[in-house]
């Protein structure tokens, strides 16, 4: 088994993959940690060096190769699913669940992180949400193409997204 875990910046992915992995028992992929071994730099280097698109392009290829990968959960980058034909590469390939708390939620994770975040750095908590809001309405059309939609759940438990994959089969 395959999943894919899609979403906005803040909203779990790493978090709740990692425990649904573990109770499954199998592997968890961070998506943009396997692109900065693969390619010996941060993410924000590779944008702030070599560009955005050229970052897009490095995520298709990682995508590529993980969806080679069997019984595992990957955490993709929240803007994955926006480019290429990925979000039809990852729902052809397993399953895709989007995580989408509200954009609050998001804000206060994002204020709070430890991860050094440059699209968000400086902003308040009301621009940030507004800032989110905006990226929200771009990325919604590839968000909800999803296999399985979970909204609003603060604290997400990682068992109702097991349940929810089963009730797919």
């Amino acid at each position: 088994m395959k999943i894919y875990l899609i979403g906005y910046m803040g909203c779990g992915k790493s978090t709740i993959g990692k425990k649904v992995a573990d109770l499954m028992g199998i592997s968890f992929i961070d998506m943009d940690k396997y692109i900065e071994e693969r390619n010996f730099k941060s993410v924000p280097e590779i944008f702030s060096e070599e560009g955005e698109l050229s970052f897009r392009e490095k995520e298709q290829t990682a995508l590529l190769e993980l969806s080679a990968f069997e019984d595992v959960v990957i955490g993709t980058g929240g803007g994955s699913p926006c480019f290429f034909d990925n979000i039809d590469v990852m729902n052809r390939n397993g399953v895709t669940v989007y995580i989408a708390p509200d954009s609050e939620v998001l804000a206060s994770r994002l204020i709070k992180s430890k991860t050094v975040r440059p699209l968000i750095a400086g902003k308040s908590k009301q621009e940030l949400i507004l800032f989110i809001e905006e990226a929200l309405k771009e990325r919604i059309l590839y968000y909800e193409k999803a296999q399985i939609i979970i909204r609003g759940e603060n604290n997400l438990d990682p068992q109702l997204v097991i349940d929810k994959i089963a009730q797919l089969s």
